[in-house]
């Protein structure tokens, strides 16, 4: 077995590699760039080696500077995590000349599946179905424009070399083919090198389900169910699980076959994910294979207890399989959420920065519940604008996937991040959706679902309830700590009373509070009464209750009269006064948030690309008006209503912070 393996990448996959090298008695080595050098990955790794600038293309995408931090360091083999280099055949190729192993499949697999013209070509010949597309290369705009006529919209302009969304437009008419197809290509030579591109038929409503496959290099090859990745935003998954709540066994078993099937003509080793695109009627067609680790692998090795990465590492080091397909069974069902540095409520955008908050809930490990949360980020650590903003893959496990959706819930709202823009309202909100609870979803999810982007959720009465109750046992015992540290409970000056009204989301509730030492009963003045128990303390930022006897989980920051609460996808202000305080609130004026509308605010940090129009000039209502770039992907910024432009305050190359005004209107 290996003594030394370098890891070419960086955060949460990283760290992966590292716990299961540490675990096989492997020494490890990371590299990493300027913008990593205080890196998670980089203090669990037991060497570290600088390979360059924070762009990945001045570092960890440069194939000298690996190889260089190889010999420094003696690696006998490399593991290239997802992304970066690990579907590069020239790096396959330069490890083999180094004589240094690679911890994936050899260079003519990923060449063949890697590029994915040559692997619909490859799948076609083989007769796996595939969808209807153009396999050439695309030369320019306009021929986009014509093949995707031809081959009928809507179309997916996708890069050759892309994965994990870059590099990836859906086009409805010829306009949007041309814009897609010059943002795909500069997106993928930003983030690939490779500005090839190629165009096929959008299958509308599909479900996107993967396959999982494992091969040695004896023959042996085996596929590890399936993984459903249907929800997704602007391609870039969201949420995975396995088993996919839609396939049926002899899908299931027909989609894997094929799938190995696929793997062995081509001579693959190693872990490796076949991707279909599978429609209502269970027919699948072949998208694409990823010659590498998948990011959503930890819910395939919850289900069935095989460690992927060292399966990996002993294939890369000339083992056998030490599993057949009749060893693989599937128990139980896995969830995984993806946090991402994104403003949900600012349409997704990124969001950097530092984090003054990280706590993610505690990982268990029980027979009948498993949370784990594999993360390269900590508390006060920042959020590069020169990376995936990927912060950690929560994942939870449980016998039934109802049981694993409900450790999910509550994972979600114990999950504490301060400091940027992030998705956990987003993904709370998923897993309470109806559609997902039962199962219907498509990649259409989240387009369908949320067309406007997303606002919150709203709580229904029972929920509002509940949270009242806690927020008004919770408010009475901070009252009562204060007025003790104050000395007043003690001179009988002030006495905390039992009534009051809580005001959150539109509703007011008045209660009275019936308090004993083991909690108290909340009774609602129209009826109806909780019992609220928690073990909270006034300035804790997280509150774990008993709500008639059913756990319920708040994040909590004290405001005026009040806190602002979050669980479940809501974010509240709620207010709790006293009978005379709630009447003279009600006669208050609300205050008016400032004017924008003849602004064009900047949503994100980022940076300026293009420009598209000047000073004077008329625009009309969804024309594009500049293009700003943040953790390598291009967003086009468009007119909300006709105007005339009066001022541009930013240039080509401009670097802006959220709410940059970068241009006015009349």
């Amino acid at each position: 077995m290996f003594k030394k393996i370098l890891i070419a990448n960086r955060g949460e996959i990283a760290c992966r590699v590292i716990k299961t090298a540490r675990k096989m008695g492997i020494s490890t080595v990371a590299i990493y760039s300027d913008a990593d050098r205080n890196a998670l990955h980089v203090e669990m790794a037991d060497e570290a080696v600088h390979i360059g600038p924070p762009p990945a293309n001045q570092s960890y995408i440069v194939i000298d500077n690996v190889i260089a931090a190889i010999k420094e360091t003696g690696a006998e083999a490399v593991h290239p995590g997802y992304g970066f280099l690990s579907e590069n055949p020239k790096f396959a190729e330069a490890l083999e000349a180094a004589g240094v192993a690679f911890v994936g499949p050899p260079k003519g697999a990923i060449e063949a599946m890697g590029d994915k013209i040559t692997s619909k070509k490859i799948a076609q010949d083989a007769e796996v179905s595939t969808v209807p597309g153009y396999m050439g290369l695309i030369e320019d705009a306009d021929e986009a424009v014509k093949i995707s006529g031809e081959i009928g919209y809507p179309v997916m302009i996708k890069a050759s070399a892309g994965g994990g969304g870059k590099g990836m437009r859906i086009a409805w008419n010829d306009e949007e083919a041309r814009e897609g197809f010059q943002s795909s290509k500069n997106e993928a030579a930003s983030s690939f090198g490779d500005d090839r591109i190629f165009i096929e038929k959008f299958v509308t409503q599909p479900r996107h389900i993967e396959i999982q496959v494992l091969c040695d290099t004896h023959g042996n090859g085996i596929y590890l169910g399936e993984r459903e990745c249907s929800i997704q935003r602007r391609n870039q998954k969201v949420v995975e699980e396995a088993p996919s709540p839609f396939l049926d066994p002899a899908t299931r078993r027909a989609m894997g076959e094929q799938a190995v099937a696929l793997a062995k003509a081509v001579g693959y080793t190693s872990a490796g994910t076949v991707e279909f695109i599978v429609d209502g009627q269970k027919n699948f067609y072949f998208l694409e294979m990823n010659t590498r680790l998948q990011v959503e692998h930890p819910v395939t090795e919850l289900i069935t207890g095989v460690d992927l990465v060292e399966q990996m590492i002993r294939v890369a080091n000339g083992e056998p399989l030490s599993i057949t397909q009749d060893d693989v069974k599937l128990h139980g069902w896995a969830i995984e959420n993806r946090l991402y540095a994104e403003d949900p409520y600012r349409g997704f955008l990124p969001s950097i920065g530092r984090l003054s908050r990280y706590r993610p809930p505690a990982e268990i490990a029980a027979d009948n519940h498993v949370v784990r949360n594999d993360t390269s980020v900590y508390e006060g650590g920042e959020i590069s604008m020169y990376y995936d903003p990927m912060i950690a893959k929560l994942c939870t496990w449980g016998p039934t996937r109802e049981e694993a959706v409900e450790h999910m819930r509550v994972a979600l709202d114990s999950f504490e991040v301060e400091g940027i823009g992030h998705n956990l309202p987003f993904l709370s909100a998923v897993m309470d959706h109806p559609k997902f609870v039962s199962g219907d979803i498509t990649t259409a999810f989240i387009a369908e679902e949320y067309p406007d982007g997303f606002g919150g959720v709203t709580l229904h009465e029972d929920a509002l309830r509940r949270i009242a109750a806690a927020a008004a046992a919770m408010y009475r015992v901070g009252e009562i700590r204060r007025t003790r540290v104050s000395g007043r409970m003690d001179n009988h000056e002030r006495h905390v009373g039992d009534d009051w009204v809580v005001i959150l989301q539109g509703h007011s509730y008045p209660v009275t509070i019936d308090a004993d030492k083991a909690g108290a009963t909340v009774h609602f003045h129209g009826g109806g009464t909780h019992r609220v128990e928690s073990g909270w303390t006034p300035g804790t930022p997280l509150a774990v209750l008993d709500i008639d006897g059913t756990p319920l989980v708040l994040k909590v920051n004290k405001v005026p009269n009040g806190f602002r609460i979050r669980t479940r996808g809501a974010d509240l202000k709620v207010h709790v006064r006293t009978p005379r305080q709630a009447e003279l609130a009600a006669l208050m004026p609300e205050k008016l948030p400032p004017d924008t509308s003849k602004m064009l605010l900047c949503p994100m940090p980022g940076l300026i690309v293009k420009v598209d129009v000047e000073v004077g000039q008329t625009v009309q209502e969804g024309q594009a008006l500049c293009t700003v770039e943040a953790m390598k992907m291009e967003n086009i910024l468009r007119a909300e209503k006709k105007s005339v432009v009066s001022k541009i305050n930013a240039s080509p190359g401009s670097s802006l912070a959220v709410d940059d005004v970068i241009m006015e209107f009349e």
